[in-house]
């Protein structure tokens, strides 16, 4: 609106006209002027037409991609399927493997491992060294001075010493072999602990590994000398049958105990003898013990017992095992290249004769590989068919109803169903999806009888591959992922270009918008304002005016 001056009129008859009136009808100013906000603001979403469009058709486009979106990525779960199932390594190469006496022997097959039966018989598992001290009251209770060697079976050893600061308790000696090397810095291959029980604490040392090449032994030296004591008897606990022999002079004098007998009642026995020792039963609060001593106090004596000593629990042995008739021995109870690509568990040794392991196709994991598939292909489906569903409500389909990577889509995934195969030789019973027990409801979507698809895997797992992969990985689900890939090729595919070009068209428009702001509602704003601006400050000097012009006249039109 340009700027313009405002004139008053005059009639005859000495009347006057409110002008403010009539330029309030016209310009719905009010008296004080008028609302230049209002007015521009009116004027500006008026001129904003095009622009409403623009942004109602990105609307629209916005709607698409993410539409175009998803159905991607439904499209691309069933390639990913297809692809699964025609590898040589994937659920229909996968294997599993029964074992008729799991007591005795499981396995697992590695993928495309050719099915068959095995026979397996144990004669003994593979161990591993492990031997365990004198009973001590705990963990921590201060042992004698002594020490011994661990020896392993490939000649490297450790001396451990109770001499040694921090080494005198079963928890001190732990901790010192577990870190103890041989000659060469090489740690031994030997892990002890501390195992506790109601009776007291033993030290417990065991190779790292199974095998008779990973054994080892433990070496103590008689006690010499001219005072000996036992380790503690945890209080209540008695002695077991044993024979404790002390050589005074090069004379061995046997002392034999019976299981319940009391350190006490040795003592007795070792003083009666009178051979030049003297035996003392003592107590703490660790236990009783019972210390020997040379009579004058000088004379040297023996015992066949270190002062600390370690029992072997068990030798470390290599496993042996009789593989389809075929001897074999392991040092590790899995055992590999017995039957190719199949890898055995030893559990115990054979009792019962011979335990059959059965090598056969993964029923379950292509089960869960189909219906996944299923699922996938009916989640696209879905995708597809509510483009084409009419809205009461809109009276319209989807945004993408006529659009043709959908229709395309849709003409896609019906074909690929066709597919049927045909052996180059011989027959098949799974030419088709429905042999599998999949058909196809008046939807589009696919529903599996679970019966009969068991029964196919169970039965014919051969045929089944077969249908999924051809002869040379060219079947049903080579057919399904060529008839994708025309979409999904990251390059070419049809939801590549197209949601590239929904990108561009996106882009366009927010050019096109920004441009309309800028060259024209931001000037048309403007000089709006300015203009009604300025008329409004016309208006608010009127009232002044007119009464100026109604006094001029009043004064004209008085008679003399």
């Amino acid at each position: 609106m340009s700027s313009s001056s405002v004139t008053a009129a005059t009639t005859t008859n000495n009347s006057t006209y409110d002008y403010s009136s009539l330029l309030q009808a016209a310009t719905g100013a009010s008296s004080a002027g008028i609302d230049v906000t209002a007015a521009v603001a009116a004027a500006v979403a008026a001129a904003r037409g095009p622009e409403t469009a623009w942004k109602s058709e990105q609307t629209t486009l916005t709607n698409q991609t993410s539409e175009l979106t998803a159905m991607q990525t439904a499209t691309t779960a069933i390639q990913t399927d297809m692809e699964s199932l025609n590898t040589l390594t994937g659920p229909l190469a996968t294997r599993d493997v029964t074992s008729s006496n799991s007591n005795v022997v499981t396995a697992t097959a590695a993928s495309g491992t050719v099915a068959g039966t095995h026979t397996v018989v144990v004669n003994n598992v593979a161990t591993t060294g492990a031997w365990y001290s004198d009973l001590s009251a705990s963990s921590s209770s201060t042992l004698p001075s002594t020490s011994f060697t661990i020896t392993m079976a490939s000649g490297s050893s450790a001396t451990i010493s109770t001499a040694t600061s921090g080494d005198n308790t079963l928890a001190g000696l732990a901790a010192a072999i577990n870190t103890a090397t041989d000659s060469s810095g090489k740690s031994l291959g030997v892990t002890a602990s501390v195992i506790s029980d109601s009776t007291g604490s033993r030290l417990a040392i065991v190779s790292n590994s199974s095998g008779s090449a990973d054994d080892f032994s433990i070496s103590s030296t008689n006690f010499s000398g001219t005072s000996w004591t036992t380790p503690d008897l945890p209080t209540g606990e008695t002695l077991g049958a044993n024979t404790l022999t002390v050589t005074v002079g090069g004379t061995a004098t046997n002392f034999t105990t019976t299981a319940g007998e009391t350190y006490a009642q040795l003592a007795t026995a070792i003083n009666n003898a009178g051979i030049g020792v003297t035996a003392t039963a003592g107590s703490d609060s660790n236990g009783s013990n019972l210390t020997l001593a040379s009579s004058d106090g000088t004379t040297t004596f023996s015992v066949n017992q270190p002062t600390f000593g370690f029992t072997q629990a068990e030798a470390g042995a290599n496993a042996s095992v009789v593989v389809d008739g075929v001897p074999i021995t392991s040092a590790s109870n899995t055992v590999t290249g017995a039957i190719s690509g199949v890898t055995l568990d030893l559990i115990g040794a054979s009792t019962g004769g011979t335990t059959t392991l059965t090598v056969a196709s993964d029923s379950t994991a292509v089960a869960t590989a189909v219906n996944q598939f299923v699922t996938d292909y009916n989640t696209a489906v879905g995708l597809v068919n509510k483009q084409f569903e009419f809205s009461s409500t809109t009276g319209t389909e989807g945004d993408l109803a006529s659009d043709p990577t959908v229709i395309g889509l849709q003409s896609a995934l019906q074909s690929a169903l066709n597919y049927t195969y045909t052996p180059s030789s011989g027959t098949t019973t799974v030419s088709s999806l429905s042999d599998l027990g999949i058909t196809q409801g008046t939807d589009g979507t696919l529903s599996v009888d679970s019966t009969t698809l068991d029964a196919a895997l169970v039965n014919t797992p051969g045929d089944v591959q077969s249908f999924f992969q051809g002869a040379s990985l060219n079947g049903f689900a080579a057919n399904m992922n060529n008839s994708l890939s025309l979409y999904l090729n990251p390059g070419d595919g049809a939801f590549t270009l197209e949601l590239s070009s929904i990108t561009t068209q996106q882009s366009d428009l927010t050019s096109e918008i920004s441009n309309f702001e800028t060259n024209y509602i931001t000037p048309l704003q403007t000089q709006l304002t300015t203009d009604l601006g300025t008329a409004e400050a016309a208006l608010e000097e009127l009232p002044t005016q007119m009464a100026q012009i109604n006094a001029m006249l009043g004064l004209t039109g008085k008679s003399s």
